[in-house]
């Protein structure tokens, strides 16, 4: 860890130095290696108190009370702050996530994530930590961290379901209730996400009897439960498309239509350019490739694993030359190791001499995303949204919907 702190002080040194050169470059080597360090060991003292605490497998019904950390995610939810800081804040102090971890989760550069934090701690050490948070801001916190625990690189996503449930047997709230499901969809698929070697295992090509139809079941009727009030939100949206991923025995049988149409709703509500560019995918497995790329020409070419969709929407309009480019372009800017590999290998399939005039026929199985992306997304790109759930689910008043186990017994 002290070899990491001194590298990473390096490295800001190559890009700070050049515009504002340090009077003692020696003492800032030193300073700001000594503030990587601090802030790895509080991550990782963070997360090793959590992993001893959770289960790795999350049980069905209400969460059980055991410690104060969900009263923490409210008063780090400060009225004081914006929810923006608010949340920044909950995930470094609380969560346990670094700032770089952060940074990514919001789409902006560490520096910028830095100082928000650094002005919301600012802001709060002055008051007193009585006023809980409202329950809005808590649930961003709750589903970045199990955002970054389902694909990123420190395991929380059982603590976040955990605390979740605890939140869920606490208030009768529809997002509660949304993103609990949304989350349990995601979890139930976590086995089939990975092969040997930590690989990737892209959402067509999973073995689908490996997804944990308890939680699948569980998922779609605490979601059903929640659709029913009439107030759908963003988790809810998700959640919907999550089960509709988790409702297909195959990939085949995946209802894009419908899954279309709840990205729809999500874009009304959020407007996020990442729903945007979900929706772009769907839209090519509903109406074919050439009208994806239509829905995604209207996108930031800088947005995160805009390059992975792009590519894989020209491979299946039969343009390899175009595909390879932009999944080799994808490969060098994917977030972790499995992503990178993974795309990667699909440049290298579609290079591959006996690849010249192939058209793409492998549909959703190129698809592949660490964390919120083509394999399973939830924040991004097709976030862990990409499960699979319910045809009888419906955008129309109230949907419907209707648990699947693909011939497994649930209890």
């Amino acid at each position: 860890m002290p070899c990491d702190a001194v590298q990473d002080a390096l490295v800001e040194a190559v890009r700070v130095w050049p515009d504002d050169p340090p009077r003692d470059p020696k003492g800032w080597l030193v300073t700001v290696a000594w503030r990587k360090f601090l802030g790895a060991a509080r991550a990782d003292t963070s997360r090793r108190h959590r992993e001893v605490r959770v289960e790795g497998e999350p049980m069905p019904g209400p969460g059980e009370v055991v410690d104060d950390t969900l009263q923490l995610y409210f008063l780090c939810a400060h009225p004081s702050l914006t929810p923006a800081s608010a949340v920044a804040l909950t995930l470094r102090a609380v969560g346990g996530l670094t700032t770089r971890q952060i940074a990514q989760a919001y789409l902006v550069p560490e520096a910028t994530m830095a100082q928000r934090i650094s002005r919301a701690k600012r802001t709060v050490s002055g008051v007193r930590f009585n006023q809980p948070g409202d329950v809005t801001t808590v649930l961003r916190v709750l589903y970045l961290v199990f955002n970054e625990g389902y694909s990123g690189d420190v395991d929380l996503a059982g603590e976040a379901i955990r605390l979740t449930r605890q939140l869920a047997a606490k208030i009768n709230h529809e997002e509660v209730a949304g993103l609990l499901a949304l989350m349990l969809l995601h979890h139930a698929r976590r086995p089939a996400r990975t092969g040997p070697g930590g690989r990737l295992v892209p959402l067509a090509e999973q073995d689908r009897s490996l997804w944990n139809t308890r939680l699948i079941a569980e998922g779609v009727d605490v979601l059903q439960t929640a659709l029913t009030r009439d107030r759908l939100g963003e988790f809810q949206a998700q959640a919907a498309i999550a089960a509709l991923h988790a409702d297909a025995r195959t990939a085949e049988e995946t209802d894009w239509v419908q899954i279309v149409e709840w990205y729809d709703e999500l874009v009304r509500l959020t407007d996020s350019p990442v729903a945007r560019l979900n929706r772009a995918v769907a839209v090519g497995e509903a109406d074919g490739p050439r009208a994806g790329l239509a829905a995604l020409a209207g996108l930031d070419p800088a947005l995160p694993r805009h390059a992975a969709v792009a590519a894989y929407l020209h491979e299946r309009d039969g343009d390899p030359v175009t595909a390879a480019r932009l999944y080799a372009e994808a490969a060098r800017s994917a977030p972790n190791l499995p992503e990178r590999d993974h795309l990667t290998r699909q440049a290298a399939r579609l290079n591959a001499p006996h690849a010249t005039g192939r058209t793409a026929q492998r549909g959703t199985a190129q698809l592949s995303g660490g964390r919120q992306a083509f394999t399973d997304p939830i924040g991004t790109v097709c976030s862990p949204c990409w499960l699979a759930g319910p045809r009888h689910l419906t955008v129309t008043s109230p949907p419907r919907l209707a648990a699947r186990t693909h011939g497994a017994n649930v209890p």
